[in-house]
């Protein structure tokens, strides 16, 4: 009863906070767990006239369908190359840019390099595309500049390189994402022990030294949790990049799992092959970040949970 009467007292004083959370409940309520009932569309011949009860029980037929579909292997493919390499960049590049940053001694300019470099982040990716096409075109300001400094004899061309596409998904992702993931590194650096440092330069440690022997060791719980939490991204290669910068020349190494299931439910319909792609894709991603972490506990002494 005692207890009873504290938690009661507890959300009597906290009684406008609780009211301020109410919206955020909903809006998760509504946008995350009521949509979840249209997952049983994977197992009917879904016809939205009909509805979900009305529609006729076909059981594993997407799922069958999809995983012996002769476009799987490619789908496949390319999703795990463009978000290997979405991975790897959104680690190695923002660990190594925040550790430079933090080394950069003009604190002013310091400040204005890390707005400026976060502000991609909030750019649409439709106007990251339209730039990246326009600068990337064989008339482009990149192909442009290379010729005027005789560095290449002809345009290059970017977008219709099929084995560069991969690469070039990556690196508009890289440049447009590595400002803010940078964010959490710098954090993460700041709550490093100032004596340390200066206990490593009484030491006689250089600048290298003190970042191999301290800041990298300082961060890599940080960097450790968050290699966790993208390694259920290897089968989201998103879909942004491989819609708004593909074209029939890159075709066969633009398409991934999320344009696969656009194309199949928006564009054809198929809301339940559609629906049987995605329920595929959470579930590996469970099992992806569920060894991820049990590797890392055993390896490591730095886990989820």
């Amino acid at each position: 009863m005692r207890e009873h009467g504290f938690v009661i007292g507890r959300l009597k004083r906290q009684k406008y906070l609780l009211t301020m959370v109410i919206p955020s409940i909903v809006f998760v309520a509504v946008f995350s767990y009521v949509p979840v009932w249209g997952m049983l569309t994977a197992f009917f011949n879904y016809n939205p006239g009909l509805g979900i009860r009305g529609s006729p029980f076909v059981g594993l037929r997407y799922f069958k369908e999809f995983l012996t579909h002769s476009d799987f292997p490619l789908l496949m493919r390319n999703t795990l190359a463009i978000s290997s390499l979405n991975i790897a960049c959104s680690i190695i590049i923002p660990v190594t840019f925040a550790i430079l940053l933090n080394e950069f001694m003009f604190a002013p300019l310091k400040r204005v390099i890390q707005t400026v470099s976060y502000l991609p982040h909030f750019i649409s990716y439709v106007v990251t595309a339209n730039l990246a096409i326009t600068m990337l075109s064989p008339s482009g300001t990149l192909n442009t500049w290379l010729l005027k400094m005789n560095w290449i004899e002809e345009p290059v061309m970017f977008l219709t390189n099929p084995r560069g596409f991969w690469f070039l998904a990556a690196g508009i992702n890289t440049w447009k994402e590595t400002g803010w993931a940078a964010i959490i590194y710098i954090a993460s650096i700041t709550n490093i022990d100032p004596q340390l440092y200066e206990a490593a330069t009484v030491d006689g440690a250089g600048r290298a030294g003190r970042i191999w022997h301290i800041t990298l060791p300082g961060i890599i719980p940080t960097v450790t949790v968050l290699t966790i939490l993208a390694v259920p991204d290897l089968l989201n290669a998103g879909f942004d990049p491989s819609y708004l910068l593909g074209n029939p020349m890159v075709s066969d190494y633009s398409r991934v799992l999320d344009t696969h299931i656009y194309a199949a439910g928006i564009q054809q319909g198929r809301f339940s092959l559609a629906t049987a792609v995605g329920i595929l894709r959470m579930g590996a991603g469970l099992i992806l970040i569920l060894s991820a972490n049990a590797v890392s506990r055993r390896v490591s002494e730095y886990s989820l949970f």
